[in-house]
């Protein structure tokens, strides 16, 4: 049957052990002396071992107390970490997070993972859309922050990284081989124009193969070797790969992704999750 320990106990033998003595360490705890020794006692009885050498005039640790230390050391420091963000009522409410669906992945799951560690009680919704639509919503202040793909940062935008266009196609796919290739975009995707403008400054014949509202319909097309699309590096699905066409398609262009709807130190909610956004991107 599983065994606790007493924090309380834990917490009275690290402050003897960091003080040197009971009396210093009760001092600390606002505790008496006689309350503190019961409780290093008890938790040598809990233990069944010896944590303290009292056979000197102060009081030193054993062997075994030494390695307890640092466990109690972390032990405390979680339960005081868990105490501190379940009771702390300053940063509660939600804030809205816009992405384009197309660059979730990687960077966003981890983002929301550190995040809600660090703010349990704030709740984070994510909304998925294109560039466009994502920029009316920030406006409107359905997001808070937005992230976008352009070519340059736009009035009140941050470029977080530039990264290039790829060709994208089916698992071991030869549409790309074909002419006139077939493309697969979303409608109001912002990469389109730039491919199609590729495709044609290379004399090299396209025809859009799938025109559609979602990201969700574009892969399957992609992944079934019916057309080609483009990605920003880094950020391709890995049910697709990336198209070793050597040369015989031409070069795309890159983009930028874009933080919008951070004012620095006006709000400590935003400016940990716009902080936490510029590492993930940082590191693609």
């Amino acid at each position: 049957m599983p065994r606790n320990l007493d924090l309380t106990a834990l917490r009275s033998f690290v402050s003897v052990a960091e003080s040197g003595g009971v009396t210093k360490a009760a001092g600390m705890l606002n505790l008496t002396q006689s309350a503190v020794s019961m409780q290093l006692k008890r938790l040598e009885e809990n233990l069944g071992l010896a944590l303290l050498d009292r056979t000197g005039r102060g009081v030193a640790l054993t062997p075994t107390g030494d390695q307890l230390l640092s466990y109690a050391r972390r032990m405390l420091a979680l339960n005081d970490e868990v105490y501190a963000r379940m009771t702390d009522h300053a940063f509660e409410g939600q804030i809205a997070l816009g992405v384009p669906h197309d660059i979730v992945y990687p960077a966003i799951p981890q983002v929301l993972a550190r995040f809600t560690q660090e703010f349990p009680r704030v709740r984070v919704d994510l909304i998925s859309s294109f560039t466009v639509q994502l920029k009316e919503y920030l406006a409107d202040g359905s997001c808070d922050l937005i992230l976008t793909t352009e070519d340059a940062a736009g009035p009140g935008g941050e470029a977080l990284v530039e990264l290039p266009l790829i060709w994208l196609g089916a698992v071991g796919g030869q549409a790309w081989r074909k002419r006139p290739l077939p493309l697969a975009f979303e409608q109001s995707c912002l990469f389109r124009d730039s491919v199609q403008r590729a495709l044609d400054a290379a004399g090299i014949e396209w025809t859009m193969r799938v025109q559609a509202e979602s990201a969700r319909t574009i892969e399957p097309i992609v992944a079934a070797d019916m057309g080609v699309h483009a990605v920003l590096e880094g950020t391709e699905p890995a049910h697709l790969e990336r198209i070793a066409h050597g040369g015989e398609l031409p070069k795309l262009t890159t983009k930028k992704i874009v933080l919008y709807g951070h004012k620095g130190g006006q709000d400590p909610v935003r400016d940990a999750l716009a902080g936490l956004v510029r590492q993930a991107y940082a590191q693609l």
